[in-house]
């Protein structure tokens, strides 16, 4: 389906799943499409409605030209509208812009309206480049300038190359992570438009949503790679401590910045387990009280009459 944002942009949005189904929704990275859930969408969609959509520029969403963190809110407030019924709860889960999505759509009615909880993969609220360690230079200025220079770099990708795989995964992931991974991400990264790549690199350069994290008002669990160089453990931790109900920090030894495909068991697992504890149990204890509620309400009734 087409679902269209506040300022006009055209975002396409993915529904997998029984229609009535608990829903999860999920919001990509940078550089990335629906397709970077696919892991997700197979396993989940069998017990979920997984709803799933390519952030402004990328995938199958038009560029819309305005390169804006309010824009990611618009875009996510409207996809939640369009797709959940009115009251109706959903987890949100989030992966690295996606995740940043969330936090800066956080004071939102929709989100207040939708979200019964959040996962937050391998993402961060603030100076990320200046913490980022893709460059193996000691931290200051030089390091920050250039890797902003680095990650918003305008020449074209290109097409698909062992060189090209191997630098994503220098970047990217864990030294241990698979080929087939590898090549997944590298064919989703390459087909990332040059112009939206680019002028979402100088957002996400300046970006601060630490006031975001504190705005989370529903649990949260958190997600990251002890070897994810785009954004490093400290803002994981950082995000962590800021939470008002934090579900704690997963740390996975050996992974980078692409949790989602480097470790979907242990992503599945968290959406799971927060599904199950936040929405499908939510879910039934409001149908045992509705169930209560008439069932008292009815003897009443009985009770009134007997007495008349």
């Amino acid at each position: 389906m087409t679902v269209t944002s506040r300022d006009g942009a055209r975002l396409h949005v993915e529904v997998y799943g029984e229609e009535g189904a608990p829903a999860v929704v999920l919001a990509h990275g940078w550089t990335c499409s629906i397709g970077f859930w696919a892991a997700q969408i197979r396993e989940l969609s069998r017990d979920f409605r997984v709803v799933a959509y390519d952030q402004r520029g990328h995938g199958r969403s038009p560029d819309s030209g305005v390169y804006a963190v309010e824009g990611l809110a618009d875009d996510l407030e409207a996809v939640l509208t369009a797709t959940l019924a009115p009251g109706e709860k959903a987890v949100l889960a989030g992966h690295s812009m996606g995740g940043m999505t969330i936090m800066a759509a956080a004071g939102r009615p929709a989100v207040a309206e939708h979200a019964a909880a959040v996962l937050l993969c391998s993402t961060g609220s603030a100076r990320l480049a200046a913490e980022s360690l893709v460059l193996p230079l000691r931290a200051g200025r030089l390091r920050t300038r250039l890797t902003r220079a680095v990650l918003g770099a305008t020449a074209p990708l290109g097409p698909v190359t062992p060189v090209s795989r191997a630098v994503l995964k220098y970047v990217t992931m864990g030294r241990g992570t698979s080929p087939e991974r590898v090549s997944q991400c590298a064919r989703i990264v390459h087909a990332c438009p040059r112009q939206a790549r680019v002028g979402w690199s100088h957002v996400l350069a300046g970006l601060d949503l630490v006031r975001g994290v504190g705005e989370l008002r529903v649990p949260v669990a958190v997600v990251a790679g002890a070897d994810d160089r785009l954004t490093p453990p400290v803002h994981a931790r950082e995000i962590e401590a800021a939470l008002r109900q934090s579900l704690g920090l997963t740390l996975l030894t050996g992974v980078g910045h692409m949790t989602p495909v480097e470790a979907p068991e242990v992503v599945n697992g968290r959406i799971r387990e927060l599904m199950d504890s936040y929405v499908v149990a939510s879910a039934s204890a409001s149908a045992s009280a509705s169930a209560s509620a008439s069932a008292s309400a009815g003897a009443g009734v009985g009770v009134g009459e007997e007495v008349a």
